[in-house]
């Protein structure tokens, strides 16, 4: 039973978005605009950086709770914080009144690793950072941290459960759909890429902004 509470208590919380908020309050249709993505960056590429904090920091939030309550709630149970973040990535990628189509999932991301393990949080951000500057382009941040996090999650899973292969196996298989999700939905930056349309890591943090679709 514990399973189906995290899930849905996860799915819940993550199908809050600020940034359709924000969205309504600027009387600006995000969804239409720059990367036509509902999530933080594109928010401070398009209505502004402040606004763009205010929502990365609430995404963050939202699976970091998420978190907080399956492990407080249930107690013992090893999976309960991996359930209810996984499902809080789900449900900030596919809300369900906004027709499955929500943000990218890098603040919800940062927010279910931070509360799992600080370290592993400092480590992948350290790494996702350099490999975005090698490449120079800021999606090698979610791709390389998503690609590292369920591997690292089932190691410390495992140890967690006292060496028992079954939890570590199960936490890597759990986090599967969301950082497969991730991947996903960061397809049309890889396409831009290609197109050569795509803003350059560093340029982000020069203020240069995404062209209206």
């Amino acid at each position: 039973m514990y399973i189906l509470w995290c899930i849905l208590i996860g799915y819940g919380i993550g199908c809050l978005s600020p940034s359709y908020v924000v969205s309504k309050i600027k009387k600006i249709d995000i969804r239409k605009k720059g990367s036509g993505n509902l999530g933080a960056t594109n928010v401070g590429l398009v209505i502004g950086k402040r606004w763009g904090v205010a929502v990365m920091i609430f995404d963050i939030l939202k699976a970091y709770v998420a978190v907080k309550i399956g492990q407080y709630a249930f107690t013992g149970k090893v999976l309960a914080g991996v359930l209810a973040g996984s499902a809080a990535m789900i449900g900030h990628n596919h809300p369900f009144y906004l027709k499955f189509r929500g943000g990218k999932g890098l603040a919800t991301f940062g927010g279910l690793v931070l509360a799992l393990n600080p370290i592993h949080f400092l480590i992948l951000l350290t790494l996702g950072i350099v490999a975005s500057i090698v490449v120079r382009y800021g999606v090698m941040l979610p791709l390389t941290a998503a690609s590292i996090f369920p591997f690292v999650t089932a190691w410390s899973h495992y140890r967690m459960a006292g060496n028992d292969w079954v939890y570590g196996l199960l936490a890597f298989a759990i986090l599967i759909p969301p950082m497969l999700s991730v991947v996903l939905r960061h397809r049309s930056n890889l396409r831009r890429i290609r197109e050569g349309t795509e803003i350059r890591f560093l340029d982000g943090f020069r203020g240069k902004r995404y062209e209206e679709k």
